[in-house]
Parts: structure tokens; sequence; C-alpha cells
């Protein structure tokens, strides 16, 4: 890797591929990446997009996806074997407007009822959207009520500008469920609490070097400063837990 030259005060710039669910911890980290002589030049996007695109080949340094497409897409050969920081696990959580009522969705059986007398329900789409959209389109399976939620779903495109929180602030959609981090991203988004019981799917995000990056070791320095204290605390207050 080529890092900052001691003569020099500029940064290396970087480019990262990564989980619209890092966003904002990673905005919040970049005094701390500086000193350790990076800046990042992001690329965001729904978890599956970001995994395909590190799959189809496009050059980058770093990647962050979740950890079962690290593990296959360093088996493709995509990702650098032994580089794996697992920097944030993620939950899902349900929101609603700020002021806006709350429903009671202590459990299973409440969520469901809360789900069946909303007006509206803003999740990503479970089919290229999102992780979020696929575990929410199973916690409605198993509550036997997918068929009579989709009628009333507003799906979101994915990406920092297709945030569910977005939809909830304009008035769009009554409930919003996605990533804890990502409903916490949108000012105005009140969050009601994470998906109760056997319905919540933790995501870990991994991250990763990529074997065509331009400055190999700037997974290792960015790996390390989302692990140090101060990584771990960004990842804690942005909305996720430590992996």
């Amino acid at each position: 890797m080529q890092r900052k030259d001691k003569a020099t005060t500029m940064p290396t710039e970087i480019k990262v591929l990564s989980t619209t669910a890092m966003k904002t911890t990673l905005d919040a980290l970049a005094g701390e990446l500086e000193r350790a002589g990076y800046t990042i030049n992001p690329a965001y996007g729904p978890s599956p997009r970001i995994a395909q695109r590190v799959a189809d080949g496009e050059a980058a340094d770093v990647a962050i996806i979740t950890a079962a497409a690290h593990g296959d897409l360093t088996r493709q050969g995509k990702l650098v074997p032994g580089i794996r920081y697992d920097v944030a696990k993620s939950s899902i959580a349900v929101g609603v407007r700020a002021g806006a009522p709350r429903p009671d969705i202590s459990t299973p059986e409440k969520f469901k009822q809360a789900m069946l007398a909303a007006k509206s329900v803003g999740m990503s789409n479970p089919v290229g959207g999102g992780m979020s959209g696929g575990i929410v389109q199973r916690a409605f399976e198993q509550l036997g009520i997918w068929d009579a939620m989709k009628g009333k779903l507003t799906f979101g495109p994915g990406g920092p500008a297709g945030l569910v929180g977005f939809f909830l602030v304009r008035n769009e959609v009554e409930i919003g469920i996605q990533q804890n981090a990502e409903l916490m991203a949108v000012p105005g988004v009140d969050i009601v609490g994470p998906l109760p019981g056997e319905l919540q799917v933790d995501t870990v995000f991994s991250l990763g070097a990529m074997t065509n990056a331009t400055h190999a070791g700037a997974a290792k320095a960015v790996g390390e400063v989302l692990r140090s204290p101060a990584g771990i605390a960004a990842v804690k207050k942005m909305g996720h837990q430590s992996a």
C-alpha cells in the first residue's frame, strides 16, 4: 500500500464500495481516517448491489458488505484472503415520523396487529433493494400476513437517496421498517424499536480488501480505524452494535 509520504500533508484518496447502512459511520470517522492517511471516495448502495459490483470486478480499494457476501467474494477471488474486519452488527427497526403515534411492537403478535392496522408501510424492496427487505418479507410470511400487506407497501429504491426515513418525513408512509442505522440517518424519524423476538435477524457487515485495489494496504488501515475505540463508539452511536 502506498501511504502518504511523510513530507506531504495530503491524505491518499481510496475508493470504497459500501453498504448504505455504514454511510453515517464512515462520515463520522472522516477525521480518524484522515489521521490514518486516507480520505474515501465512497459508492454506497444496498448490500446485494454492492456485492454484485464487487463480483463484476469494479475497481476499488475496500469493500464493506455482509459477512456472507465477504466469504463468497473471497472464494471467487474478488477479495484478498485473510483480510476481514467484522465492523458492525445491524438489526432491523421500526420507525415513525417524529411526533406520530408509536405502535406497540413489543411482541410478534403485537407487531402483527400493528402492521395490519397501519394504512401504509415503507420498507426496502425484497428484490434488489437491500438486506432488510428480504428480512421483513420473511417476517411477514412467518406471521402469515405477507399477502395482506402487499397492497399497503411502498418500496424504497435503496442507496442514500432512497432511505425509508425520507418516505416517513414526507408523510408518504405511516410506518417504516429498515436497518436501524438507516432509519436513524434521516432527521425527523423516531425509532419505535427493533423487530421483536424471533422476527429479528442481525446482519454482520465485514470489510475486505479488493484484489484489484490500487492501494493494497488501505483495507487494513480502514479496518483498524473502524475497530478502534473511536470506531466502535461511532458504530454504536450511528445505530449499530459492535461486531
